[in-house]
């Protein structure tokens, strides 16, 4: 690591972690969806199990059969299966398979693409306080699909996941503030969110985190924590992070 004499980092290493730090955010050109909201910990029971219940009606067990033809978890993966039984779910309420259902029409997974139908049933679920459709609503109005491009409500819907603890959420909001997108430029607020995220595992917020100390921004400059931090989000495979711990152990 180079360091100028007024003990900074220097100006190329700065431009370097800042464009790393941004290429984290920028997922895809449209909405960067979150699909595992509420699928942790959910398929406790086989798939034969689960339709013997979803096919009596259980919503939950819809939905969790739901997730498995998803994911391919216990049957072969089938995205028109698992919006069938998101559906059945939906219909009787169940925000997480509300959630799923939006998500499917707005990635065209498993049915025809429909951002208005996607929209519908992401508020259905938003509304009533599932994370994950808060945070897909969220995308919805930042890209424009199925909605006016709204970015301010972009942000307030994110804002309302990342305070439910979604991570996520937590990370995209540390980056607006960092760069100032949407929101007043902010960098103790970007390490608050960025924080949260790491604290949860997210590799992205751990490595984001580790710039902010390294950079001496939005927190008091601390090469300790960013190696911890760094290391941490390296540990979970993350490129970047892998790439910048090599580069400080050559030095």
């Amino acid at each position: 690591m180079v360091i100028t004499k007024s003990g900074n980092i220097s100006t190329g290493r700065r431009a370097a972690l800042g464009a790393l730090l941004v290429a984290a955010l920028i997922l895809t050109g449209g909405a960067a969806l979150w699909w595992a909201a509420d699928s942790q910990g959910t398929r406790t029971k086989s798939p034969a199990s689960l339709r013997k219940a979803a096919e009596q009606g259980d919503a939950e067990a819809q939905f969790k059969l739901g997730e498995a033809y998803r994911e391919g978890e216990g049957v072969k993966q089938d995205p028109a299966e698992a919006v069938e039984w998101f559906r059945k779910a939906a219909e009787q309420g169940h925000t997480g398979a509300q959630n799923g259902l939006g998500a499917a029409y707005l990635a065209g997974l498993g049915v025809k693409q429909d951002p208005a139908e996607a929209v519908k049933w992401l508020r259905k679920a938003a509304e009533q306080g599932n994370a994950g459709a808060q945070y897909n609503l969220g995308e919805a109005y930042r890209v424009g699909m199925g909605v006016k491009q709204d970015l301010a409500e972009a942000v307030e819907w994110h804002r309302k996941a990342a305070e439910q603890g979604l991570a996520v959420a937590q990370f995209k909001l540390g980056v607006l503030y960092y760069k100032g997108i949407d929101v007043k430029q902010d960098q103790a607020e970007a390490v608050r969110w960025f924080r949260k995220a790491a604290e949860q595992g997210y590799a992205n917020a751990q490595f984001n985190l580790g710039v902010m100390y390294d950079n001496g921004e939005g927190v008091k400059q601390n090469q300790t924590e960013a190696m911890k931090w760094y290391r941490k989000a390296a540990e979970q495979g993350h490129a970047s992070a892998q790439a910048t711990l090599r580069e400080l152990q050559a030095k």
